[in-house]
């Protein structure tokens, strides 16, 4: 494995002052995908008039520039030039669950990005691998929410990436979750069946329940406890995503009338994600939101080991502040 010291992946030697050079290297599912449709799933909140300027006057390979039709290849290696700007401090700790020459299991706490996005470039779950394990010792194979926390699976090699790649996009691993909604569901068990379709008019990132646009997805939901806390009622529940939508077990439980603690973008206000983003979410908000981040948990995973084949299971508990949550503790500051 290359040593932690290298410099990243297609870096120069020297960055001008005031920029940074966030570092890119294209998974195998990505094969084939032009540059910009790669960009666009890693930095989904930048517009994609935005993108394509920016890939023009900044986007690096081997001391050449690159186009938005470039098209990626597996184990391509580029960095994306940007102003530096005040980062937003994020969690450093990466607790590994297990490892073997394939496979990488990570806890990911909430609050850490997984990818290098517009706004976190250092503070990001692949930063932290490679400044401590070196540039090519493992690479995320899904993605989780900044603000979700839980199990992240990581191939050590070509074909694991390949293998788990392939895994993913055709369901084969079994996930699931846990969460803390507000209210108190009527059955024990229930099911959201409702198609997903991507962008609304408030937030271009948010997915919308459309009958006509969206996607078939299903999620099965099992009432874990049913709790109260300051007079209000709420319930853990346990989530089995029966398909892959982005931000698909947060829609369905709005859909279901009952939606995640500390949920910005599909809570109480539909509001609260823009004002969030630019930093004027008032004190009001956050004490109607309960928590500071959203309340899942990727808790448990299962899927064929990409170099034996036999069958692998990971857990991940419930960390502290959702504990806390369910025991009545105060909650964390904002």
């Amino acid at each position: 494995m290359a040593s932690s010291e290298q410099a990243a992946p297609g870096a120069s030697a020297s960055v001008p002052e005031g920029f940074v050079d966030i570092p890119f290297v294209v998974e195998p599912n990505y094969a084939g995908w032009r540059l910009e449709d790669y960009l666009g799933q890693k930095l989904r909140r930048m517009p994609r008039e935005r993108l394509a300027g920016i890939i023009l006057r900044g986007v690096h390979c081997d001391e050449r520039r690159l186009k938005p039709s470039t098209p990626v290849y597996p184990g391509m290696a580029f960095r994306l030039r940007r102003p530096g700007s005040d980062e937003p401090e994020t969690p450093t700790e990466l607790p590994v669950v297990s490892q073997d020459d394939w496979l990488l299991v990570l806890d990911k706490p909430a609050g850490l990005p997984i990818h290098p996005t517009a706004r976190y470039h250092k503070g990001t779950l692949v930063s932290i691998l490679r400044e401590r394990f070196g540039e090519r010792f493992a690479e995320p194979a899904h993605r989780l929410d900044r603000e979700t926390s839980g199990l992240v699976v990581c191939g050590r090699t070509t074909e694991a990436c390949r293998v788990l790649g392939r895994l993913f996009v055709s369901r084969d691993v079994h996930k699931e979750y846990l969460a803390i909604c507000e209210g108190h569901p009527r059955e024990d068990s229930f099911v959201v069946d409702a198609p997903i379709a991507e962008g609304t008019e408030l937030i271009r990132i948010a997915v919308r329940i459309d009958p006509v646009e969206g996607k078939p997805s299903r999620t099965r939901f099992e009432v874990l406890q049913r709790f109260s806390r300051d007079n209000a009622p709420f319930a853990l529940l346990r989530c089995f995503p029966e398909t892959g939508r982005q931000h698909q077990i947060r829609i369905h439980l709005r859909e279901a009338g009952c939606p995640l603690v500390g949920d910005k973008m599909y809570g109480p206000d539909p509001g609260y994600f823009d004002r969030f983003s630019k930093h004027s979410l008032e004190p009001e908000a956050w004490a109607r939101l309960r928590l500071p981040r959203h309340a899942l948990h990727a808790a448990r995973i299962v899927f064929p080991h990409p170099g034996t084949g036999q069958e692998v299971s990971f857990e991940a508990p419930l960390p502290a502040d959702l504990t806390d949550f369910i025991s009545g503790a105060p909650p964390p500051p904002n």
